[in-house]
């Protein structure tokens, strides 16, 4: 069995491909992060931008979003932290290292993401 793309050790159908199809899966703030990171590396705009919220969401960017997400080759997702964001929370915390390789070398993101409940499921508001 191959591991998530989040780094998960379930398929990407029982893992990430439940909340990319259920956004209400997503029962924890890490949930909805590593499913976000799943959704980039197969370059899957319409959930990155519905798992974003309402007030920070790119929609005028989602094409070259996309078109980065493609052009890069995403190499593995570390979670290094995370604060409240349970099922019963409605706002948390998540720090991550997400890798890629562009341009020949290994790149990273290091973020401490903030994510709250809006329209009762969880979403990515922006840099914590």
């Amino acid at each position: 069995m191959n591991k998530c793309y989040c780094g998960k050790d379930e398929s990407y159908s029982d893992c990430c491909g439940k909340v990319h199809k259920d956004i209400l899966k997503a029962t924890t703030a890490e949930d909805l992060m590593r499913s976000r990171y799943s959704a980039f590396v197969l370059a899957n705009g319409d959930y990155l931008m519905k798992s974003h919220h309402s007030t920070t969401r790119p929609l005028k960017e989602k094409k070259s979003i996309v078109a980065w997400t493609k052009s890069v080759n995403w190499v593995k997702l570390e979670v290094l932290n995370a604060t409240d964001g349970s099922e019963y929370d409605k706002k948390g915390t998540v720090e991550f290292k997400a890798f890629y390789f562009e341009k020949n070398k290994i790149e990273c993101i290091h973020e401490n993401s903030a994510f709250i409940k809006e329209n009762g499921y969880w979403v990515y508001l922006g840099e914590a």
